[in-house]
C-alpha cells in the first residue's frame, strides 16, 4: 500500500529513548515521543535518512572544495536525521532531528514532527 502525507505540522517534539543516545547530534530512531500532550511508542521505523544540505545563512559559509564532501557527510550545526515511523495504534509520522543551533544559549538542535502519513 502506497503511503501519503495527509497533514504537515513542523512541530516540536519531544523524543523518548529508551536508552540515550551515544552520539546526540546523531541520533537514532527514537522509541517514543511526546507531542501536543500525548505519548507515542514507536513500534516500526519504516524509513530513515540523512540530509546534509546547507540552508538559509549555512549557504555561504564554506569554500567549494568542501562543500560536497560535506553534504555526504555533514558538518557541525548542518543535517537532519529523518525517520518515518507506526506507532501504536496504527498511525504513520514523520519526524526528524535537526542539528542546527537554535543560537548561542541552544546548541544541541531540536526534534520536530514533520507530517503523518495515510
Amino acid at each position: 500500500m502506497a503511503y501519503q502525507p495527509v497533514a504537515f505540522y513542523d512541530e516540536p517534539l519531544e523524543p523518548l529513548f529508551d536508552h540515550p543516545p551515544l552520539l546526540e547530534k546523531s541520533p537514532p530512531c527514537p522509541d517514543g515521543f511526546r507531542w501536543r500532550g500525548e505519548e507515542f511508542r514507536v513500534v516500526e521505523l519504516l524509513e530513515a535518512w540523512q540530509d546534509f544540505r546547507r540552508r538559509g545563512r549555512m549557504t555561504q559559509n564554506m569554500r567549494p572544495e568542501h562543500a560536497s564532501r560535506a553534504q555526504m557527510c555533514g558538518s557541525w550545526g548542518v543535517g537532519r536525521f529523518h525517520f518515518r515511523v507506526r506507532v501504536q495504534g496504527g498511525r504513520i509520522f514523520e519526524l526528524y532531528y535537526d542539528r542546527a543551533p537554535g543560537d548561542v544559549d541552544d546548541r544541541k538542535g531540536k526534534w520536530l514532527l514533520y507530517s503523518e502519513w495515510g
